[in-house]
This record gives structure tokens, C-alpha cells and sequence, in this order.
């Protein structure tokens, strides 16, 4: 997943793997083989990478070997990850213990409604590995026409869908044009 995003910024930036291979002292042939997946940057040229981006390390360095699948890649969910972003915390509590099943989470919170009820109810803390795009059926924190969102991603025929355990939210099917941002998979005690 590390080397789609890499080669996405790169082509937004409008940088060739020649200018960026001067900018981070990286071999074209190299940073090839790293957009296409086959190498993992050091954590030293992930920086440089992210140096000549001008982009924080720490959204990328998330993607570090993590798998983008075919299905994912079927929806061009590399797209809706972000990149030059970080979640804003509002306030802190605590500190918690990580259970074992969410050892890759960097951030907790607690649900803040019902919408996911039958699963997740309100109050439960939710275990965050930012920048991880969830499998089909699993929890992920969602942006959706500007507002967050827990539920559980279904991968369809030409379309994902978030759905919802309450009776009173909806399930939402994204379609083109929507306002849609990955922020990474949940885990749950």
C-alpha cells in the first residue's frame, strides 16, 4: 500500500522519479520498485521521500507493509487515504492499554452514538490503525460529506457500502462525487 501512495502523491505533486530521485539521493530503479510494492523504503528514505513531498512522515510511515488488495484497488480506495493529514484530538483522557487484537493502533476514542449499537455500542472504546483501509466487513472510521463515522465497510458490485446496526441511521452507499476519506481500520475489545 506504502508504494500506491507514493506513486499517487508523487503524480499529484507533478514530480518524475527522476526529480524525486535527485531530491531524496534514492535511484530511480529503486524508488520503481517501491511504488510498485516489490521493496519497502528504509525508514530513513521514507523520510527523504516524505521531505521532498512536503508531506508528514507519520501518515505514510502507517502504510508501512500494509496490504492493498485487489478489491481495495477495484474501488481506487488508495485514493481515499489521506495523506497530508493527521486526526485532530480535542481532548485526552488517558492513556489505555492496547489489547493484542489492535497492537497496530495509534490512536483510541470512545463511540460517541448508537449507530453501530449491535456491535459497537456507545461508550466502547474503538482502537484506531490509522491509514488502514478495512477489509470487507470490518470496522473503519470514515469521513462522509463532512462528518466522521463508524460502521462496517461491505465491498458490492461497483459500490461500497457503510452500513450501520441501527434501526435509525442509514446505511450509505458512496457514489461518485461523494465526500469520502478512509481514516483507518477499528478494533474493538
Amino acid at each position: 500500500m506504502l508504494g500506491n501512495l507514493v506513486s499517487r502523491i508523487r503524480e499529484e505533486k507533478g514530480i518524475s522519479k527522476t526529480d524525486l530521485a535527485t531530491l531524496t539521493g534514492i535511484n530511480v530503479g529503486h524508488l520503481t520498485h517501491i511504488e510498485k510494492g516489490e521493496r519497502n523504503p528504509s525508514h530513513k528514505a521514507l523520510r527523504s521521500i516524505c521531505d521532498a513531498f512536503k508531506v508528514p512522515y507519520q501518515p505514510l510511515f502507517n502504510t508501512y507493509e500494509k496490504e492493498y488488495n485487489e478489491e481495495q484497488a477495484e474501488f481506487d480506495l488508495i485514493n481515499s487515504v489521506y495523506y497530508d493529514k493527521i486526526p485532530l484530538v480535542s481532548s485526552i483522557e488517558s492513556y489505555i492499554d492496547v489489547p493484542k487484537n489492535a497492537a497496530n493502533a495509534s490512536i483510541a476514542f470512545k463511540m460517541k452514538d448508537d449507530s453501530m449499537k449491535g456491535s459497537i455500542p456507545k461508550g466502547t472504546i474503538c482502537y484506531l490503525e490509522f491509514n488502514t483501509i478495512p477489509l470487507h466487513k470490518e470496522f473503519g472510521l470514515f469521513k462522509y460529506n463532512n462528518e466522521f463515522l463508524v460502521r462496517r465497510i461491505l465491498y458490492k458490485k461497483n459500490k461500497i457500502v457503510l452500513k450501520t446496526d441501527s434501526l435509525f441511521s442509514k446505511d450509505i452507499s458512496v457514489v461518485s462525487g461523494d465526500e469520502f476519506s478512509i481514516l483507518g481500520r477499528i478494533y474493538v475489545e
